[in-house]
């Protein structure tokens, strides 16, 4: 699994009949410590993330286990939104990396645009 970002969505009128009904993201993959690193790419969505959460995705295969029995033709796919990053360290050295904005944790997911 990797650590991305989500920075946009993608809109196809016309998509393989696999597609249908799926969202697609743009996300940025990132460090540990939330660095850009590589290039952006288009991933599935099963999670419902939106515009500027941080993510988990999945590439190869299992893109598209999320949504078996349906056979999609996945190669990436957003398998976890992440509530916080910890880093190495003691605890009491710093807090915590939040990778949710304050006031958006409890926010339901459904129905977010990205």
């Amino acid at each position: 699994m990797y650590l991305g970002r989500v920075v946009g969505c993608v809109w196809a009128s016309v998509k393989a009949a696999g597609l249908v009904g799926q969202r697609m993201l743009v996300v940025q993959p990132i460090t540990p410590d939330r660095q850009d690193t590589g290039k952006r790419i288009i991933c599935l969505d099963c999670t419902g993330a939106g515009a500027g959460e941080t993510i988990y995705w999945v590439r190869g295969k299992e893109a598209s286990f999320p949504f078996l029995p349906t056979e999609v033709p996945a190669d990436t796919t957003v398998v976890g939104i992440v509530d916080s990053i910890h880093l190495g360290g003691p605890p009491s050295s710093a807090p915590p990396v939040e990778a949710v904005p304050k006031g958006r944790g409890s926010a339901p997911r459904k129905g977010r645009r990205c």
